[in-house]
């Protein structure tokens, strides 16, 4: 299967004029430019930037959209494709996948738990193209600062999605790229019914700046790019299927709802799935958790539970108690205010300092380190555990009604 799907993926590169620079296990890494890109030969360095730009662009687009394609083994994948060492795997791993979501036994797991996902993550900039490594064991590798960069942005871009950093996204728009691609993906939304039709630019390319944990804190400017068209309706299909199976398919629920639950559109379409099939959240409830104070603020003028219940369903949506949710998970973020250095003088001025600066942070960040503490081990697992209630309780009516 990753035979072909791999080879898909080099017929896109091929396409667009990539270099596939190396697989490593179910990762790829590819490139554009340098001195044996015949594509950029006698190009003006400003215009190889922009083709470069374009093109890397599109690929990474591309490559999340044969991974839908693949997903449907949608025979669109095969047209233009005329390198046969290329067609032969593909196919293979079309009726692989043909044949395991025809299955009356193993369809509907099939369509639940299996759908390919994948990270893609760009940047842009100068690099260094050579063979690297000793004597008899050299390779042909790429290194810089942008590889570094656009490993990030795949480590931390959304699944089924791309993430770039901001100087490509200034090049993206000087050029028009943006502009050009945001009109493509609402027209295709519109075809499709989606409910991304009503989608923003700035919903398309969504600004996330994204702290990386190393050696150091580094935060990272950043733009998510929304690839799929029809997320929204995907999503719920496959939600429809996960509820059909059991206690499992509900952890795979939250799982999704965890990772969507910042994207209106898909949470909405979410929760329409869920009154259709009558699971009922519990917003009251869900508010009481999170804003317990607003809560008692609500309820003071309300005296019967079925008022409450009616209030609650009209005044807060799914999606507004996930961004309260949000909203105080960025409120619990610790400073991290940088000190001027002060050049060293002697050993006992040195460690009054720095006994001096470890106190007044652990005073400083005492009561938020608990908050935050309470906020990840009592908070956000309890809201989800009131989403995973309500499931089960559906499906617990389900098998009372089959037992019937």
């Amino acid at each position: 299967f990753l035979n072909g799907l791999y080879a898909a993926f080099n017929h896109v590169l091929k396409k667009h004029g990539g270099y596939l620079n190396k697989i490593e296990g179910d990762s790829i890494m590819f490139h554009y430019g340098g001195p044996i890109d015949p594509n950029i030969k006698g190009m003006k360095e400003k215009d190889a930037l922009r083709y470069i730009a374009r093109e890397l662009f599109y690929t990474c687009i591309e490559l999340q959209r044969v991974c839908h394609l693949f997903n449907q083994a949608n025979e669109s994948v095969l047209q233009n494709v005329e390198d046969s060492g290329d067609i032969g795997p593909i196919r293979e791993a079309y009726n692989l996948v043909d044949s395991l979501r025809n299955n009356s036994d193993l369809a509907i797991a099939m369509n639940a738990l299996f759908q390919i996902r994948i990270r893609v993550g760009a940047s842009l900039g100068n690099v260094i193209i050579g063979n690297f490594g000793p004597q008899g064991a050299r390779q042909w590798d790429v290194i810089g600062v942008p590889v570094i960069d656009a490993k990030r942005m795949e480590t931390s871009s959304p699944a089924g999605g791309l993430r770039i950093s901001s100087k490509y996204y200034d090049i993206l728009k000087e050029i028009g790229i943006l502009e050009d691609y945001f009109k493509r993906f609402r027209r295709e939304a519109l075809v499709m019914g989606s409910g991304y039709k009503n989608i923003s630019i700035d919903e398309v390319f969504k600004s996330s700046p994204v702290q990386i944990k190393g050696k150091k804190v580094s935060q990272y400017d950043t733009y998510s790019v929304q690839v799929n068209p029809s997320l929204p309706e995907d999503t719920v299909k496959q939600l429809q299927f996960l509820l059909s199976k059991g206690p499992y398919g509900v952890e795979r629920i939250i799982e999704i709802l965890q990772y969507y639950r910042g994207n209106i559109y898909v949470i909405s379409k979410v929760e329409k799935l869920f009154k259709k099939m009558n699971i009922q959240i519990r917003r009251g409830r869900l508010l009481k958790l999170i804003q317990p104070d607003l809560y008692k603020q609500e309820i003071a003028s309300l005296a019967t539970p079925d008022e409450m219940v009616s209030h609650f369903e009209k005044k807060y949506s799914l999606f507004n108690l996930l961004e309260i949710l949000g909203k105080l998970q960025d409120a619990l973020r610790l400073r991290n205010d940088q000190e001027v250095e002060r050049p060293f003088i002697e050993y006992n001025d040195f460690m009054d300092i720095q006994e001096q600066r470890a106190q007044s942070w652990f005073d400083n960040n005492r009561s938020p380190t608990f908050k935050t503490y309470y906020y990840y081990n009592v908070i956000y697992p309890l809201f989800f555990s009131h989403l995973q209630g309500s499931m089960l309780e559906y499906q617990a009516t389900l098998d009372k009604v089959e037992e019937l």
